[in-house]
């Protein structure tokens, strides 16, 4: 049985947590606190499985926590629960960058908890966190670093123009952890990546412009979240908007962003089979297909029916360094992947892969 631990100052919604992590028999809620500084008692003495974290809490609220665990190398897992979690995206991407797996939005009124839907959500969620790895505390390369790597590998491409000729798109897939694991790929692409890359994250409606507009920051290559009627272009990275399936169809002479609306897929909404499967319809002459860390099977079936029509390389993120080793495991059991690497050389591959204008 999984020990939990929950972080909440309002008595009314701890106890509905705790009903809720109660009531499944993985799980028991073994501690309760009302804000940080509680927690970090709690945190420093004894050992969890999982800890389910506001974000708002007075004296040390739930980024301040984080932060505190992350300068005293305490390696916890962490799942959000906040009503700032929609709205606040920045906060929610705040929290994930600082070692939070995932996080659920928690209804501003704590009796709306006691539905199916949230609890059923609440219970995955907090099962594959529980499950995963313990997170490495590590900073966020800097900049500098990113350009060495990239300058680096361009070296290596430049002794092999050949093996990356002709006209390639990469598709990325990932999941829970996947936020965070972009983070070590995306900075390290340089701007002149000969090829587009679309990016698959699970995540709701609302948090992949955040996602995009962060990562843009911090890179060279140029990224955004993509929009409707996109033409794709080489050295652009294109996220699929939360809540919609990402599918690229060829129309006049050209790769365009199209989204559809079909129910979730894999348990998932955007789902990276659809992206995958319509690539095959593509000019593309080979389709680079990512797979980071991230919890189920999304990506496997897309990348099955592509290899039937398409030529493809399929570069999987090796398990060690996997916050959920879920969807890499699952293409690599289905024999279907090329390169299994770990997370600090996955731009390195891509790179190698397609090259530079």
């Amino acid at each position: 049985m999984k020990k939990i631990l929950v972080v909440d100052d309002s008595a009314l919604m701890r106890r509905v947590l705790c009903d809720i992590i109660n009531s499944d028999s993985r799980f028991h809620v073994e501690d309760r606190a009302n804000n940080g500084v509680e927690a970090l008692e709690l945190l420093g003495r004894k050992s969890y499985d999982a800890v389910v974290l506001d974000v708002n809490m007075p004296q040390m609220n739930g980024l301040e926590l984080l932060k505190e665990l992350q300068d005293r190398r305490i390696a916890v897992r962490v799942m959000m629960a906040s009503t700032d979690t929609r709205e606040g995206a920045k906060t929610t991407l705040d929290a994930l960058d600082l070692g939070a797996l995932d996080f659920i939005h928690k209804p501003n009124n704590a009796m709306d908890c006691r539905g199916d839907s949230f609890k059923n959500r609440m219970l995955s969620i907090l099962a594959v966190v529980a499950d995963s790895r313990l997170p490495v505390f590590k900073s966020r390369p800097k900049s500098v670093e990113s350009e060495k790597t990239s300058r680096k590998v361009l070296e290596l491409v430049g002794r092999h123009t050949s093996s990356v000729m002709g006209n390639k798109v990469i598709a990325l897939a990932s999941s829970t952890g996947g936020p965070k694991a972009l983070h070590s790929v995306i900075p390290k692409l340089p701007g002149n990546l000969n090829a587009p890359l679309v990016i698959v994250q699970h995540m709701p409606a609302g948090f992949t412009a955040s996602l995009a507009e962060r990562l843009n920051s911090l890179s060279q290559i140029s990224v955004k979240e993509a929009a409707e009627g996109d033409v794709l272009e080489a050295g652009k990275v294109y996220i699929a908007k939360g809540g919609k399936h990402l599918n690229i169809v060829y129309s006049g002479g050209r790769h365009i962003v199209h989204y559809s609306d079909e129910p979730t897929r894999e348990g998932v909404k955007p789902c990276a089979n659809y992206m995958y499967e319509s690539l095959r319809d593509s000019r593309y002459d080979q389709v680079v297909c990512v797979v980071l860390t991230g919890m189920g099977a999304d990506g496997t079936q897309g990348i099955r029916n592509l290899k039937a029509a398409k030529k493809i390389q399929v570069i999987a993120q090796e398990e060690s360094t996997c916050a959920v080793y879920g969807m890499p495991k699952s293409v690599v059991k289905a024999g279907v992947t090329d390169q299994i690497v770990p997370l600090e050389q996955i731009a390195q591959e891509i790179i190698m892969n397609v090259g530079v204008k």
